[in-house]
């Protein structure tokens, strides 16, 4: 039992965490315990390693640089290029380096150096080569052509293996590495890949351009067919609805303003003529003769009679002072005035006849005038209703003309631009050719090959461990099961110098030849151990029985019991294994009887105990009858033997079955004071161990602990970190051989 120890100090607490966490000495004695098998896996994966290194074939790497330049020759302005150049954005380049690695590339780099038809490349000679190896009898007309399109993508995938393309760090600068056993082969695909890149570029822009090209001319004719439609909707509407125009303004509207000029003068020439009109009856109105009216005075007519009439006034003016007024040349010149009067008086009334005419006319040339202006305006009104739908069709027209403009220039443009393309990348550093291989690496092949080997070597001793389900230290039992380790029971070879393997004796004679021995020492390491597993109570019946059979569980127990006789203690072992019957093979004569006949009452204990001449012990055999009891053990002459013998003897041993294989060992460790339960080390399954306990504890035994047995005790001294044999270099010399 553990007593608990308070810790000296803060460090020291922290060092037992620590040593509680990780376990370093467990963590070393199980890499010791493994060292072979760590040796062996890594010896044998750095082999494997070191042999795949060396028969690699030298390949050679070729480096091609590639510049994404931002800066180009401007022949034409960058808003007019079909394709924009590439952003000053690190994701730009990114992408331009997937580029690099597409398929499309690697066809076209394939396709120009004709390896689609290099039987090295599309695997045509390596075939040939196999079909001639394992199908020679066939004829050439009897294979199967190989699928064209699968060939190509093979040759593809073989050029695409050799290609690496990286950014160089955070620059806009792309590598371009090939790597190929041939170092001509090297340089010449990675030059081939970087400038078949930039061609692919001025390819994608020419296409582009003459996608757009195209696309703009198909364009163009149906636009110019949508504006030559809307052109004519618009004459067919303005002929059809009078809305013909000149110079900017429609006929009627022309119209119109002629007519307002004419209105206008009309009215104008009608107030002039019915104001000379007005003025002239104004004159008459006064009681003028009408010679001084105005039209009077300008007509030629009144003017040439004024004129006849002044030279008659003046003869008559003369006549009348020579002649008498009855003077007949004065009478007629008289009636001459008289009558130039009457026709001024006539010309003058027909002048205000005149004056009357032009007034009239004037009035009805100018109402005339002003019905062509009202028609017109009416016909103007009409005109500008249907205008609105004339406005629609000439902004559609319109519309027209300007799209069809625009694709028209940018037509214009597009064309000037094919076979101006620029590449958005130049090849700054051609690859040349390499003068060493640049695989393998050996050196770091080898370091990784022993990395690898190592970490293979600690997977192989952690898989070992998980899948070892055997017991190795007291620690393993403590710590899986909760029970005491009662120690552990060595094979006798492991702690007997070599000289004396040859000759070795059995266990139990080896106790009774050296009693001073370690293995001796063990075994009463177990007897101190039950004596005083159950405090406050004897223990007499002791039950040794184990999970599985060939545990050493016979061979332990008449150890112990030969052990106990040397120690002073009056000492009885009883076989209860009734299908092995083991003490029978300790026995040197033939003996028939046994507990069975004692159990049955045939014989008494005292006929057939067999006395250990050597040490004092006493033996039970079972006897050699085949005949078994049902239920044997469970019978009350069972309990009442066991209880005769626990008051003649200090201890009784009860060889049990194995608890697994045989249902008798419940009935055994039920009637025993303690049981101890044999594992045989880093042998017998934990699950066979844990199985068994549970058995036992439904059996209600009182388990003392477990002990392993047949321990090679130099293995466990050199690895077996937790259990007492760990240290047995120490104390080895202790004992006397």
């Amino acid at each position: 039992m553990k007593v608990p120890v308070q810790p000296i100090s803060e460090a020291a607490a922290f060092s037992e965490n620590i040593g509680t966490a990780i376990d370093v000495h467990r963590l070393v004695s199980i890499f010791r315990r493994r060292l072979k098998l760590f040796v062996a896996v890594a010896a044998l994966i750095f082999a494997a390693a070191a042999l795949i290194t060396f028969q690699q074939v030298p390949k050679y790497t070729a480096m091609a640089r590639v510049l994404i330049d931002q800066r180009k020759q401007q022949i034409i302005a960058a808003d007019q290029t079909v394709t924009s150049a590439l952003p000053d954005e690190a994701s730009a380049v990114d992408t331009e380096t997937e580029v690099l690695r597409s398929r499309s590339i690697a066809e076209s780099v394939a396709a120009e150096a004709n390896l689609f038809s290099d039987p090295d490349w599309n695997g045509t000679k390596a075939r040939k080569g196999l079909f001639k190896t394992l199908f020679g009898w066939l004829s050439p007309q009897d294979q199967k052509p190989v699928d064209e399109q699968l060939q190509r993508q093979q040759v593809v995938d073989r050029l695409l293996y050799g290609l690496n393309v990286a950014r160089a760090n955070d620059t806009f600068l792309i590598d371009v590495s090939y790597t190929s056993p041939n170092p001509a082969d090297a340089r010449k695909f990675a030059n081939m890949f970087a400038n078949a890149y930039i061609t692919d570029q001025i390819a994608a822009k020419y296409q582009a351009t003459q996608r757009a090209t195209e696309w703009l001319n198909a364009r163009l004719g149906s636009i110019r067919k949508q504006v030559n439609e809307a052109d004519a909707a618009v004459q067919a509407y303005k002929a059809s609805h009078n809305l013909l125009s000149s110079q900017g303004a429609t006929l009627t509207e022309q119209e119109i303003s002629t007519l307002d000029q004419q209105l206008a003068l009309a009215r104008a020439q009608q107030a002039e003529a019915e104001a000379r009109l007005a003025t002239a009856k104004s004159q008459l109105a006064r009681g003028s003769t009408g010679e001084d009216v105005g039209e009077a005075l300008n007509s030629p007519v009144v003017q040439g009679l004024r004129a006849q009439r002044a030279v008659a006034s003046q003869q008559v003016a003369d006549m009348s002072g020579r002649y008498g007024d009855r003077h007949p040349d004065l009478l007629k010149a008289k009636r001459q005035l008289a009558d130039i009067d009457t026709q001024i008086h006539a010309e003058v009334t027909r002048v205000i006849s005149n004056l009357e005419a032009q007034a009239h006319i004037a009035r009805q040339h100018a109402s005339s005038v002003a019905g062509s202006v009202s028609q017109t305006r009416n016909t103007l009104a009409g005109n500008n209703q249907a205008g609105v739908k004339l406005n629609e069709l000439q902004r559609n027209a319109d519309a027209a003309n300007t799209l069809y403009s625009s694709f028209l220039d940018r037509f214009k443009q597009t064309t000037a631009q094919q076979g101006m393309e620029q590449s958005d990348a130049r090849v700054i550093s051609p690859a040349s050719i390499p003068t060493s291989p640049s695989e393998p690496k050996i050196v770091l092949d080898l370091a990784f090959g022993l990395i690898t080997a190592l970490v293979g070597a600690l997977v192989a001793i952690i898989l070992a461990e998980i899948f070892d389900s055997g017991l190795t230290t007291a620690d393993d039992i403590e710590h899986d099961f909760g029970i005491p380790a009662l120690g552990s029971i060595p094979a006798l070879n492991s702690v007997v110098d070599e000289e004396q393997g040859a000759d070795l004796p059995e266990p139990y004679d080896y106790i009774v030849q050296k009693p001073l021995s370690g293995f001796a020492e063990t075994f009463r390491t177990l007897r101190s151990s039950l004596l005083l597993c159950r405090t406050g109570r004897a223990v007499k019946l002791v039950a040794i029985t184990s999970s599985l059979s060939d545990e050493g569980k016979t061979t332990s127990s008449f150890c112990l019991a030969r052990i106990c006789a040397l120690s002073g203690d009056k000492t009885i072992v009883i076989d209860c294994d009734l299908r092995r019957r083991g003490f029978n093979s300790f026995i040197p004569e033939e003996h028939e009887e046994g507990l069975i006949e004692v159990l049955s009452g045939k014989r008494k204990v005292e006929e057939v105990i067999l006395p250990d001449a050597e040490t004092g012990a006493t033996i039970l055999p079972l006897g050699r009858s085949p005949y078994t009891p049902r239920d044997l053990f469970s019978s009350p002459a069972m309990e009442q033997l066991l209880t005769e013998l626990s008051k003649t003897y200090d201890l009784v041993i009860l060889d049990a079955p194995p608890v697994l294989a045989v249902a008798d060992a419940r009935a055994i460790v039920h009637r025993a004071d303690a049981v101890v339960m044999l594992v045989k080390w880093r042998s017998t399954p934990r699950k066979a161990v844990e199985s068994s306990l549970k058995v036992l504890q439904a059996s209600d035994a009182y388990i003392a602990g477990i002990t392993l047995t047949r321990v090679n005790q130099r293995q466990q001294s050199k690895f077996g970190y937790g259990d007492p044999a760990y240290y047995y270099g120490s104390y080895e010399k202790y004992y006397t051989s």
